[in-house]
């Protein structure tokens, strides 16, 4: 069973900054893009920021210049630095696999992120 796994959420207040990691151990990560979404209670996943295997990433224009996502393909994981955090980034956090070749795509479960002072 392929298992992406997320940590790194948490409370924070207005401004600070929070890491993200995505555990893609169990998966070939060269062969897949990789997402981070986010989603309210009710409301649809909003794709936040993507990157390829070259490292060529793209963000939603709400978190631009604010997020920023890399790989450390050393240690099988994706990352979400999230800076200047605003209340309304308070969401789960998921990250999403998607392979570059075929019709596979593999989801973690979600971490929590709480922007409130």
């Amino acid at each position: 069973q392929v298992q992406l796994t997320e940590s790194g959420g948490g409370l924070v207040q207005p401004g600070g900054s929070l890491r993200l990691t995505c555990d893609t151990s169990d998966i070939t990560a060269s062969l897949f893009v990789i997402n981070w979404y986010r989603q309210l209670p009710g409301k649809q996943r909003e794709l936040v920021a993507s990157i390829l295997d070259d490292g060529t990433a793209s963000y939603a224009r709400s978190v631009k210049g604010r997020f920023t996502i890399f790989r450390e393909n050393a240690e099988n994981t994706v990352h979400l630095q999230m800076n200047s955090l605003k209340p309304e980034d308070t969401a789960v956090y998921l990250c999403n696999a998607n392979h570059r070749f075929r019709s596979l795509t593999y989801w973690g479960q979600g971490t929590q992120v709480t922007v409130s002072s």
